[in-house]
């Protein structure tokens, strides 16, 4: 239903576009910002609506201050949980906050730290892959980095190469389908009598069986290796009982997809970034000389790298991975003189409020020490690289660690020269690069 208001675009201009939206909705996105302001109402259909907003105090509202009046949106609850079943990020209200409540230590800093081993581990051998000959696309390097670190911190050594490919592949191909489905609603009748969602859940069911087959050859084996699947078999309810199998199983699947998704997109706009700047890559290769001989472990390294935290938190401004939050209100709300009828599709743009005039300086420039000790608080109410409020990335942490030694360990041993500017992006359910042809030379 039409809400006036919001300045609208019609109908007619959304069809009009969709071939470009289709490819990457941003452009489209922006240009209406520019013309209709930090808040509008696309019309996508007959009765249908979606409304965008780049408003950060908006944002703010939504996801923290009175986010009990907000509920994800059914292309989570709904269009993702079919292939990835309802575990944190696709739940809702008390199913939610039980599963939040039961997770939540799994990640806390006191037990990441005993993943940190395995997590340097898999970066050290995905790095060693890096090609000095030429020009490589540096995504895939980190996309396996990223999909083996989540496998390894689940699974330590139990899991075969084989396993891990074909998780990854039914994973990526699920992303797509997605895409598709909500990029392309008018074709939905299309995709359900060719088979293709079909398919695509049949392939997710498969890889269901993949982890149920490891997670009973844990609990037969009676050895336990301190690693995210013991955590979460340990976990217990208030009543006393732990996870039943489903349960576990869609939880893990949501670990696979928001946990390697997110980050490989991260390390390659970073790398991207550094590429084209070899004076930051200088002050972390200092930065990371001096941590290595003042430090002894790995927690204390990552501590000892400040501008290398910097530098990953400038780059999600720039490209944040997660570029839209949705979100319906519940009951009929306002928000500084907008009235928010109840059940309102909105869209806040991460990308846009992340690069927003009023709120940055130069916005579109790379500059890491915007996040310097003592500026990074200042940009809290306007910068949400992992969420925020109560359904915050509960990996945002795990993330963090594992970014902060990739990029240390991938610019103490390469120099980085650009192979093609601008950077390309490829916006999916996550914001992808694309193109990303990169040229490294030993240190």
């Amino acid at each position: 239903m039409a809400n006036k208001n919001f300045p609208s675009v019609s109908m007619f201009r959304f069809f009009a576009n969709s071939g470009s939206i289709l490819k990457n909705p941003l452009p489209f996105h922006h240009e209406n910002f520019e013309k209709l302001g930090d808040t509008f109402q696309l019309n996508i259909g007959p009765g249908k609506s979606v409304v965008f907003s780049r408003d950060a105090g908006f944002a703010q509202y939504a996801l923290q201050k009175n986010q009990k009046n907000y509920k994800k949106s059914t292309i989570q609850t709904v269009d993702l949980a079919k292939y990835v079943g309802k575990g944190l990020l696709t739940s809702e209200g008390e199913h939610w906050r039980k599963q939040r409540k039961l997770i939540q230590p799994a990640f806390h800093k006191k037990q990441l730290m005993q993943l940190l081993e395995t997590i340097q581990a898999a970066i050290l051998t995905e790095l060693g892959k890096i090609e000095t000959k030429g020009p490589m696309d540096i995504f895939p390097i980190f996309n396996d980095l990223a999909f083996q670190t989540v496998v390894k911190s689940l699974f330590s050594s139990a899991v075969g190469e084989s396993e891990i490919s074909r998780l990854q592949y039914i994973t990526e191909a699920a992303q797509k389908m997605l895409v598709k489905e909500l990029r392309q609603p008018y074709l939905g009748w299309w995709f359900q009598l060719g088979g293709s969602i079909k398919h695509h859940v049949g392939l997710t069911q498969e890889a269901r069986e993949i982890l149920k087959t490891l997670v009973a050859k844990r609990k037969n084996s009676g050895v336990r290796e301190g690693d995210l699947l013991d955590m979460l078999l340990d976990a217990r309810y208030e009543d006393g009982n732990a996870m039943e199998e489903e349960q576990l199983i869609d939880e893990i699947l949501i670990l696979f997809t928001a946990g390697h998704e997110t980050t490989s997109n991260a390390l390659t706009f970073t790398a991207e970034l550094l590429a084209r700047d070899p004076q930051s890559q200088d002050k972390i290769a200092e930065e990371v000389e001096r941590a290595s001989q003042e430090t002894t472990g790995l927690f204390e390294f990552i501590q000892a790298c400040p501008y290398t935290k910097n530098v990953i938190e400038e780059s999600m401004r720039l490209y944040p991975p997660a570029y839209f939050i949705d979100r319906v209100n519940i009951e009929d709300d306002e928000f500084e003189g907008m009235f928010i009828p109840k059940g309102s599709n909105l869209l806040f743009s991460m990308h846009e409020i992340h690069r927003h005039s009023d709120l940055w300086e130069d916005p579109d420039r790379f500059m890491p020490e915007r996040f310097a000790e003592g500026n990074a608080q200042k940009h809290s109410a306007y910068y949400f690289p992992f969420g925020a409020g109560p359904r915050m990335c509960i990996g945002n942490n795990f993330a963090m660690y594992e970014m902060i030694l990739a990029i240390a360990e991938l610019v103490s041993r390469y120099k980085i020269s650009p192979n093609s500017i601008p950077i390309q992006i490829l916006p999916l359910i996550t914001l992808k690069p694309k193109h990303a042809i990169l040229k490294f030379e030993l240190r």
